[in-house]
C-alpha cells in the first residue's frame, strides 16, 4: 500500500509533527510506501487566484471553477496543483494531519482543498460522492485539539467534534474517498518543547496519543468507516429520498 500524509502545521516539531513521524515509522515498518506533503515547508499557496492561470479562459473576469476546468482541459494546471494530484493518484490511503483551529481545519489545508480538487478534472456534476474520482481510495483525518475530550462531546464547551469535522470529511467523501473514523489527540495545548515535558504527566499523556495512533495504523484492515448517503439515497432535487420498505438512509455514523 502507498500512503500519502498531507501535513499541515507551520511548526515541524509540533505535536502534529510528532504524530506525522509516528505515522511514517509505523507504516514503513509494516512495509508500506510513505510520502509526505508538507504544505508549509513546501510553500504551497492556498489562495486560488487568477495569477495561477496564465492561459486564462476569461482574462477579464476570474472564476476559479471555470479556470480550473479550462486549465485541466488544455493541460496547463499550476505546477504545485499538478504535483499534489499526482501524489493523490499514487496513494491508496491519504492521511491528513492537522490541528483543529477555530473549530475547523487550518486555512492552509482548506486552501489546498480549494485548489487541488480541480473542477472538471477531479469532479463534475455526476462524478462525485460515491461516484467520485477517488473512489476505491481511503482517507483519514488525524488531528489535535487543545481542550480535553469531554469538552468536544455533544453539548461540550468546545463544540461537538463530529459536527466540526463534518465539512472536512464530507468534502473528501464528495471526491469519492472512503472515510475512516478520525484519530483525535485531545488535550495537547501548551506543547512548546516536547523533550522538556517527556518526564511529566503531560508527557505521559502525549505518549499515550502516540501509542494509540501507532496502534490505529497497525490495524487499518479493521478500521471502521464514516457512513454518508450516496446517489441512491437522494431524489432528483438532492433531498433524502423516501426509504423503500425497511431500507435506511444513512447520514453520518
Amino acid at each position: 500500500m502507498h500512503v500519502l500524509i498531507v501535513f499541515c502545521h507551520p511548526e515541524a516539531d509540533s505535536f502534529n509533527g510528532v504524530l506525522r513521524d509516528v505515522a511514517v515509522r509505523t507504516l514503513r515498518k509494516q512495509g508500506h510506501g510513505v510520502e509526505v506533503a508538507d504544505l508549509h515547508a513546501e510553500g504551497f499557496d492556498p489562495v486560488e487566484r487568477g495569477c495561477h492561470y496564465p492561459q486564462r479562459k476569461n482574462p477579464d473576469w476570474f472564476s476559479g471553477m471555470d479556470e480550473q476546468r479550462h486549465a485541466s482541459t488544455i493541460g496547463s494546471l499550476p505546477d504545485d496543483v499538478a504535483r499534489e494530484i499526482e501524489r493523490l493518484e499514487r496513494a491508496d490511503l491519504v492521511v491528513f494531519q492537522f490541528p483543529l483551529w477555530w473549530h475547523s481545519q487550518p486555512a492552509m489545508l482548506k486552501g489546498w482543498f480549494d485548489r487541488v480538487f480541480v473542477n472538471g478534472a477531479l469532479y463534475t456534476s455526476t462524478m462525485r460522492y460515491d461516484r467520485g474520482y477517488f473512489r476505491g481510495k481511503r482517507a483519514i483525518c488525524s488531528l489535535t485539539t487543545g481542550a480535553p475530550e469531554a469538552a468536544f462531546r455533544e453539548n461540550g464547551r468546545g463544540g461537538n467534534i463530529d459536527t466540526m469535522l463534518w465539512p472536512t470529511q464530507y468534502s473528501l467523501y464528495y471526491m469519492g474517498f472512503t472515510i475512516l473514523q478520525p484519530f483525535i489527540a485531545h488535550g495537547v495545548q501548551g506543547l512548546s518543547d516536547f523533550v522538556r515535558v517527556e518526564e511529566s504527566r503531560f508527557g505521559d499523556h502525549l505518549e499515550g496519543h502516540k501509542l494509540a495512533w501507532s496502534q490505529r495504523l497497525e490495524n487499518l484492515a479493521m478500521a471502521e468507516t464514516v457512513c454518508f448517503p450516496g446517489w441512491k439515497d437522494w431524489d432528483e432535487q438532492g433531498h433524502a429520498a423516501a426509504p423503500a420498505g425497511n431500507e435506511t438512509v444513512l447520514t453520518r455514523a
